[in-house]
């Protein structure tokens, strides 16, 4: 099987998991909204809007949250394993439809750092879901395997990245046809996997920041050493 034919199967399987995905949310949409019982309180303007805003962006301010304040390396391992997802996704694109590109030394540079980054990241998080006694607790099968599978995806994907169009046809490109057909299986797999726990971010999230809103408890500020409510300090 060439590169062409697995870059065909690429597409047919983007199209599935759209379709998937597409579904998911239709059917999770049908369901009514729950209600606000509380009444907006705090002191100041509450503001349902800057409470959704606040809660989409979290995930971007550490301080956010209690358990990447406290351990930042895992934030930090976080965040490259995130831009390593990216960077290999858009790799496939790149290769499929703008393989020009791939003559610039920086940006293939760049995808190896962003893609080897994340896979250094993934074995720290493979060792430390078997080693770590509470991870391993609340770990699944699905849980040992997603992370195992995009570890290889990474390794193979930053091997894999070519240097000038003319490597891409070349008959060194086994790792390219090795890693469309695992980022291949990846559109098929993850609709039905915890790895879609990003499908339902921002419709979680909107709620979430909703509530926060309505009832002026956000951010977390801290005054004096007492922990105050942004609705209080208004």
């Amino acid at each position: 099987m060439d590169l062409h034919t697995i870059q065909i199967i690429h597409y047919v399987a983007l199209a599935v998991m759209m379709v998937v995905y597409a579904i998911r949310i239709l059917w999770f949409l049908s369901f009514p909204a729950g209600r606000e019982r509380q009444p907006p309180t705090g002191t100041g303007s509450v503001n349902s809007k800057a409470g959704i805003i606040y809660s989409w962006l979290n995930v971007a301010s550490p301080k956010g949250m209690e358990s990447y304040r406290t351990h930042w390396f895992l934030y930090l391992q976080f965040v490259v394993f995130h831009l390593g997802v990216v960077a290999a996704i858009t790799m496939s694109f790149v290769i499929a439809d703008f393989s020009i590109l791939m003559n610039n030394a920086a940006v293939v540079l760049t995808f190896r750092v962003l893609i080897w980054g994340a896979c250094a990241v993934g074995v720290m998080r493979i060792i430390r879901r078997f080693t770590d006694k509470y991870v391993r607790a609340i770990s699944s099968p699905d849980d040992y395997f997603s992370v195992i599978l995009l570890t290889v995806w990474f390794g193979v994907a930053a091997a894999a990245a070519p240097f000038g169009v003319p490597s891409l046809q070349a008959e060194g490109s086994t790792l390219l046809i090795i890693y469309f057909a695992v980022q291949t299986f990846f559109l098929l797999y993850v609709p039905f996997s915890k790895i879609s726990h990003y499908l339902y971010y921002p419709f979680t999230r909107y709620y979430l920041g909703k509530s926060l809103g309505r009832r002026g408890v956000f951010p977390l500020k801290h005054t004096a050493g007492q922990p105050t409510t942004a609705g209080a300090d208004r």
